[in-house]
């Protein structure tokens, strides 16, 4: 199992494909979901690398049992979520 916390703030969410969905806004370490902004602008993708921002309204929530993969940079999902969009 995939644990989420909050230093995955910040990261990008891609695809199975290995697409980018959005950036991770915020992160409930005690429910483990990722709140990712499909459309982040230059900005806020910036505020969010820096671990100062938070989630909005219109932020996909990934649980962590959708979650594969995390690294460094990214946080990669086990399905095709931009089609979900």
């Amino acid at each position: 199992m995939t644990v989420l916390s909050t230093e995955d703030e910040g990261k990008f969410l891609m695809d199975v494909r290995g697409e980018q969905i959005g950036i991770v806004t915020e992160v409930d370490p005690i429910e483990q979901v990722a709140y990712v902004d499909p459309e982040p602008s230059l900005t806020n993708a910036w505020i969010q690398s820096l671990g100062r921002g938070g989630a909005g309204d219109d932020d996909i929530e990934v649980p962590s049992e959708n979650i594969a993969t995390i690294t460094d940079s990214e946080i990669r999902v086990d399905a095709d979520l931009s089609s979900e969009e």
